[in-house]
């Protein structure tokens, strides 16, 4: 994709299976060995690439090692237990598995975090294959924030160990700061932040019962999520590309919350130090492009215009309508293609058969390269 020389095709992550890739290109058509992107027997094997033409360009795990998309990561962490809460998110007709992330000390980073050996994992099984890069993807730091005051109980334990906010703000970036440092240390040169925060934030329904307590406007939580999220990225590797997902929920074929990118689109796109933005477009939950226009130009956006919730393929001409509407916001250069999101954030997966999610990646591919000719 973009820094590898490839560009505009980006099928989005978690699906399932060495077979996907033999099935879509030949090991004759792409100058990879299929064979070392496997995983071991007994896991998901789930996988994120890139795909420039039959090129792959970067790999990820797909956190196939993890049973969510982020608790794994704040379990972690210093300071941070894992506990079983009254209750699962909530998301539209369902409710997940209860689990959560607790604060029982000062948070802090500690050596041979989980993430980190996924990564290395990863990287050595891609350790002979020159032009491919391995992507670790992390849960951004307002998300385990966010997790700390997700209900009373979460409340109550954080005010106790953090009476001053301030002081966990900078807890969580620092420990993020050292993750993002130690994965580089140990190879890694592409990292994406997945972030549901301000996929939430968006939602009127969302906001009308977090602003109940009073502690802060809209504009002062996206202050505080930029303030989080910024304050990992300081002084890191200039080598170093950091990208973000924002998300609006991911769960067994369900989402969390609804709303267009109009509320958050000044501090998110405008001001959050990553090269690009990996966005929801998949269906009118998320609105419309013009948010675009506060995306920075020369920065790059991953158009989410094919859900990875439901088996029904999207019209590949409506595809390419809306990709030259997103233009009139964000250079058709620096647009890409993918799905809307994984087809596994969570061990569940969502209601598709691998036949299905077959047909999704390959209709990203046919269609970006008749965009992108």
């Amino acid at each position: 994709m973009f820094g590898f020389g490839g560009k505009n095709v980006d099928y989005a992550k978690y699906f399932v299976g060495e077979s996907y890739l033999k099935s879509l290109v030949g090991e004759a058509d792409i100058d990879v060995n299929v064979g070392n992107v496997s995983f071991e027997p007994g896991c998901r094997n789930n996988w994120h690439i890139h795909h420039n033409g039959y090129q792959i360009l970067l790999v990820t795990d797909g956190e196939f090692r993890r049973s969510y998309w982020h608790l794994d990561t704040f379990w972690g962490f210093g300071g941070i237990e894992h506990t079983i809460p009254e209750h699962g998110y909530f998301f539209h007709g369902e409710e997940t598995r209860a689990d959560s992330a607790t604060v029982s000390g000062k948070i802090h980073y500690v050596e041979n975090h989980p993430d980190v050996q996924a990564f290395s994992y990863l990287k050595e099984l891609i350790k002979d294959d020159d032009d491919v890069t391995a992507r670790q993807s992390i849960p951004a730091p307002a998300q385990l924030y966010v997790e700390l005051f997700r209900d009373e109980h979460n409340k109550k334990i954080t005010n106790e160990f953090y009476p001053d906010h301030k002081e966990l703000v900078a807890d969580i970036s620092k420990a993020y700061r050292e993750l993002i440092l130690d994965l580089y240390n140990h190879g890694c040169r592409d990292i994406k932040l997945d972030d549901c925060t301000w996929g939430v934030i968006v939602d009127d329904d969302f906001w009308n019962v977090f602003s109940e307590d009073g502690k802060y406007t809209r504009d002062g939580l996206q202050d505080l999520y930029l303030e989080l999220n910024n304050g990992a990225l300081v002084d890191l590797p200039e080598d170093l590309r950091i990208t973000t997902h924002i998300c609006r929920g991911n769960y067994h074929s369900t989402w969390a919350s609804k709303g267009g990118y109009e509320p958050v689109a000044a501090h998110v796109f405008a001001k959050e130090n990553v090269d690009a933005f990996y966005l929801e477009f998949d269906d009118e939950r998320s609105g419309g492009f013009e948010p675009l226009r506060f995306v920075p130009k020369g920065k790059e956006v991953v158009l989410g215009i094919i859900t990875s919730k439901k088996p029904e393929l999207e019209d590949k001409e409506e595809l390419k309508q809306r990709i030259k509407e997103a233009a009139k916001y964000v250079d058709l250069e620096n647009l890409a293609l993918s799905t809307q999101c994984g087809f596994a954030s969570t061990e569940e997966g969502n209601k598709l058969t691998e036949e299905d999610q077959e047909a999704k990646i390959k209709l990203v591919i046919e269609t970006a390269k008749e965009v992108w000719k």
